[in-house]
């Protein structure tokens, strides 16, 4: 059974095992590919950061922010990334589930994506499923380590 709670300070090397290799495919994050650990841990538990566990094992995370300052701050961001090996199982639609309560309990009311990368079949799938419209699209907005530009999309919607 999965379970989910905040991350604290002991979880970094568990989330930094699950973020690291998405940040250095560089295919679905617009994080620089060679972002340090430092620097990445620092950004990712800087928000709200959460894990997913799985019998004790961390299997996967995300962050919820802001997305912007002044009269759209309540407008959330998140970021989410499940271990290679839970993949499929339906651990990051729990996640989002997960940070659309948070979301909400904090205050914010709307959630929105700012960089979906178009190939990314399966986040694209997942978040129409949850209610996410395209809401702007960035032709060849980010540039693919295998498929070269491609195009990035703006998701939002409204939390109920």
């Amino acid at each position: 059974m999965v379970s989910i709670r905040a991350a604290d300070a002991a979880d970094a090397d568990a989330i930094w095992a699950i973020i690291e290799p998405v940040i250095r495919e560089g295919a679905t994050y617009a994080f620089d590919r060679d972002s340090p650990r430092e620097k990445m841990l620092g950004f990712w538990m800087r928000h709200y950061a959460y894990v997913a566990e799985n019998d004790g094992e961390i299997v996967g995370t995300y962050f919820l922010k802001r997305n912007q300052g002044g009269g759209g701050s309540h407008v959330a961001n998140c970021g989410y990334i499940t271990s290679e090996g839970a993949r499929g199982q339906g651990v990051a639609r729990l996640m989002a589930e997960h940070s659309f309560e948070e979301a909400k309990r904090l205050g914010f009311k709307a959630m929105q994506y700012n960089c979906v990368v178009s190939t990314n079949t399966g986040a694209m799938r997942l978040w129409h499923l949850l209610g996410f419209k395209i809401i702007g699209s960035i032709p060849n907005g980010f540039e693919h380590p295998e498929k070269g530009m491609v195009d990035a999309y703006a998701m939002y919607r409204w939390l109920d």
